[in-house]
């Protein structure tokens, strides 16, 4: 930040969330155990790569290429990654209620870069038109749920997807603290971001008792729809663990 101020450089900015990015790769390689090493760094390797598939979880058999493997074949890589910042878990609820860390069983996991920058520099270089002019042919979904994920984590709250197969996928699930439920936000980066068939779904289920819901996009205003409340994507950061908005 101190540099952009400086300097509006991109190049200079780039190299510098690069050097951090390699950085974290080579504070993996501090870890004793040599498999658990190279295990750590590809995980963290693939963290954007899995953020551009459709369901952006990590899938157990692709770490090392090997059939067979479950996530708990890799609680120590997790734990390192997620205990030190460098990665942010989003973990899958099937059955949501308040309070959400009741229900986190399904061995289901989502990991986030904890910074956006970083993200957008490995995904777009130097060239930032993607983000600064919007582009219609780039697909700003994965950067949209990293800035959540991050704001969400910097302002405290715990990390949860909604993840059922008759319903599927809501992008995020925190407590509600003012109606002692469960708050549903769903991300949308293109111009579609009234369309959401998991979440209308989701919030039919009379027995979550969902009192409220949010869509985030880059939608200019504030608009309340069919119990939904449209808001632009920074309004993230007037989420708060107590329930302000």
């Amino acid at each position: 930040v101190k540099e952009f101020v400086n300097t509006k450089n991109i190049t200079t900015i780039r190299n510098i969330q690069n050097n951090i990015h390699h950085l974290y790769g080579v504070d993996a390689a501090r870890y004793e155990e040599m498999h658990n090493r190279l295990k750590i760094q590809r995980i963290y390797s693939m963290i954007p790569s899995n953020l551009e598939n459709k369901k952006k979880r990590v899938i157990a058999k692709d770490i090392e290429d090997k059939k067979g493997k479950r996530m708990s074949d890799y609680v120590e890589e997790f734990d390192y990654l997620i205990s030190s910042g460098i990665a942010l878990e989003v973990k899958a609820i099937s059955k949501p209620s308040f309070p959400l860390i009741e229900n986190s069983g399904k061995n289901l996991l989502k990991l986030y870069m904890n910074d956006v920058g970083i993200l957008t520099g490995i995904f777009f270089g130097t060239n930032i038109k993607a983000i600064m002019d919007d582009m219609a042919s780039i697909n700003l979904g994965s950067v949209y749920e990293t800035v959540v994920a991050q704001e969400l984590r910097a302002h405290g709250f715990n990390l949860y997807y909604y993840d059922n197969k008759k319903t599927g996928e809501v992008d995020y699930l925190i407590d509600d603290m003012v109606n002692l439920s469960v708050l549903p936000l769903e991300i949308k980066s293109g111009k579609d971001y009234q369309v959401h068939s998991a979440l209308d779904k989701f919030l039919q289920i009379k027995e979550y008792n969902i009192h409220q819901a949010f869509v985030l996009s880059n939608a200019k205003n504030v608009e309340v729809k069919d119990g939904v409340t449209y808001l632009p994507i920074y309004y993230i950061a007037c989420i708060m663990p107590e329930g302000s908005v």
